[in-house]
C-alpha cells in the first residue's frame, strides 16, 4: 500500500513537473510572438521622413513584429530622451544627431535614408548662372547648418570661392526663403520640393541642383549604442521595416502618391513632382557611408563646433546591422 502510494506521488510529481516545463515554453513563445512595443521620434512630418510614414502607415512595423509609436520631438531633445529611454530611436542622421554624438551622448547613426539632400538655387530670371550670382544675395535656412555647408562643397566643387556671395539666413519653413525670393528682398534662394516646383511656375531658374553634387545624408535612423549591443534583433527589424518601406516607395507610385498628398497635405500634382525628385536621394542598401558622416562632421564643425577634433567613422556610426539586413534582402554589398 505504501509501496503504490509512493508511486502514485512519483507518477503525479512527474506530470506536475511536465505541466510546468509545457507551460514554460508556451509562455515563453507567447512572450516572444507579443510585438515589441517602441516609439521612436521624428522632426516633422516631411518628405524625408515618407520611409519611416510609409513603415508605420503601411503596417510594416507590425509585419516585423514591432508596435511602433511616432512620437512628433524637436531634435534638441532627443538624445536626452533616448538616454532617459523616453522613446527608442531616433528618425534622423544629421547634423543635430551628430552634435549630439561628438557631445558625449552614445549615440550612432544606423541606416540611412538618402544619401543625397534635395536642394535646388533658385533664382531671379535675370540670374542664370553662378558667376552672375556673385555679390548677390542668397537665403539660406541657417548659417553653418546642413545648407550652408552643402552649398559650400558645391562651390568648391565647380572651383568658385564661396565668400564670392552674400548668404542670408532666413529661418522657418521653406516658404519664408521662397517669400524672401518673390519679394525682392534676396536675389537666390536654396529651396527643397514642394516648393521649388511653385517657384519654376512663377518663374524663377533653376540655377543648380546644390543637393545632387554633394553625397550628404538626409533621415535614416539613430539610436544608442546600448540598445544596438543588447537589442540587435529587434534593431534590425526596425531597419528592415523602413528600408522595405523604402523598396515598396520605389516600386508602388501611386500608392506612394497617395500617402504624399495624405500625410504631407500636397495637391496631387505637387505630390508627383516631388516624389519624383525624392527617388533621386534614396539610398539603395540604407548602409551608412564614410564620405556622408565626414560631411556631416563638417557641417557640426562649421557651426563652430569641435573645430580642429580629428572623427573616426566609428565615433559617429555603425554600420553593421544595416549591412547585415541589406544582405538579407538580397542586396549587393562590398
Amino acid at each position: 500500500m505504501a509501496e503504490s502510494f509512493r508511486c502514485l506521488c512519483a507518477s503525479t510529481l512527474q506530470w506536475c513537473t511536465l505541466l510546468l516545463v509545457l507551460l514554460a515554453l508556451t509562455t515563453g513563445v507567447q512572450a516572444q510572438e507579443r510585438r515589441a512595443k517602441l516609439r521612436i521620434s521624428n522632426a516633422g512630418f516631411t518628405i524625408t521622413a515618407l520611409p519611416l510614414l510609409a513603415a508605420k502607415d503601411w503596417g510594416l512595423f507590425n509585419a516585423n513584429n514591432l508596435d511602433m509609436e511616432v512620437i512628433l520631438m524637436q531634435s534638441a531633445l532627443v538624445p536626452a530622451a533616448l538616454t532617459q529611454g523616453d522613446i527608442d530611436y531616433q528618425a534622423g542622421v544629421g547634423p543635430a544627431s551628430v552634435n549630439a554624438t561628438l557631445s558625449g551622448f552614445q549615440t550612432r547613426a544606423i541606416w540611412f535614408s538618402s544619401d543625397k539632400i534635395s536642394y535646388w538655387l533658385m533664382a531671379k530670371p535675370q540670374f542664370k548662372t553662378i558667376e552672375s550670382l556673385k555679390s548677390k544675395k542668397i537665403a539660406i535656412t541657417g548659417l553653418g547648418g546642413t545648407v550652408h555647408v552643402a552649398f559650400n562643397l558645391a562651390m568648391e566643387k565647380l572651383g568658385v570661392n564661396p565668400k564670392d556671395f552674400v548668404l542670408v539666413s532666413i529661418g522657418g519653413q521653406q516658404i519664408q526663403q521662397f517669400i524672401s525670393l518673390e519679394s525682392g528682398y534676396v536675389d537666390a534662394a536654396l529651396l527643397s520640393p514642394p516648393v521649388t516646383f511653385g517657384a519654376q511656375k512663377k518663374g524663377f531658374y533653376k540655377v543648380l541642383d546644390v543637393g545632387a553634387m554633394i553625397d550628404m545624408p538626409g533621415g535614416g535612423l539613430t539610436a544608442l549604442v546600448k540598445t544596438i549591443q543588447e537589442r540587435p534583433s529587434e534593431t534590425k527589424r526596425v531597419i528592415r521595416s523602413l528600408q522595405q518601406a523604402k523598396d515598396e516607395i520605389r516600386k508602388t507610385k501611386p500608392k506612394s502618391l497617395d500617402l504624399i498628398v495624405k500625410l504631407l497635405k500636397m495637391d496631387r500634382e505637387a505630390a508627383n513632382e516631388t516624389y519624383d525628385q525624392f527617388l533621386t536621394t534614396l539610398s539603395p542598401t540604407g548602409i551608412p557611408t564614410r564620405g556622408g558622416m565626414d560631411i556631416l562632421v563638417k557641417s557640426v564643425q562649421a557651426q563652430g563646433r569641435h573645430v580642429g577634433r580629428k572623427v573616426s567613422f566609428e565615433e559617429i556610426a555603425d554600420d553593421r546591422l544595416a549591412t547585415e539586413v541589406a544582405k538579407e534582402m538580397g542586396y549587393k554589398v562590398p
